[in-house]
């Protein structure tokens, strides 16, 4: 790779996550302001609704990019809220399944408009950013 392909690769990638983190930042903001709900609650409300049912912490914490840990201190406010429940796997006691409640289910679908909305006025060229910067390390 060149010199100046290097340099527009690197300004790219930072273009890129410069529009990421004002993006997270403005869902954070308005997701939190308008349906009490931070990205990453949102992310993981998204992911036990589109399952249709109960999911294993360990593929939670891999889709949502967290730690386990983390996951599991925003799965416990989510729980205290109502939005989630928690069960004990039966065939291994150490793994737990996640799912949404009603009240979940009903909070992620009232925040999902809002979610979009910031995602289409955000986000709208980020998909061509990022081509910029992944095609070149598959060359």
């Amino acid at each position: 790779m060149s010199k100046v392909s290097d340099e527009k690769l690197a300004e790219s990638w930072h273009e890129l996550m410069g529009r990421y983190n004002q993006l997270t930042c403005r869902l954070d903001r308005e997701l939190g302001a308008q349906h009490d709900l931070s990205s990453s609650e949102f992310e993981v409300l998204q992911l036990l609704h589109n399952a249709k049912e109960q999911v294993r912490m360990a593929y939670l914490a891999e889709e949502v990019h967290l730690s386990q840990s983390a996951l599991s201190r925003l799965v416990t406010r989510l729980e205290n809220d109502g939005l989630v429940c928690r069960n004990t796997c039966t065939d291994d006691r150490r793994a737990q399944w996640t799912g949404i409640t009603p009240a979940g289910r009903e909070r992620y679908k009232a925040a999902r408009p809002t979610h979009r909305k910031i995602l289409r006025e955000e986000a709208g060229d980020c998909a061509q950013l990022a081509a910029g910067v992944l095609m070149p390390a598959s060359r």
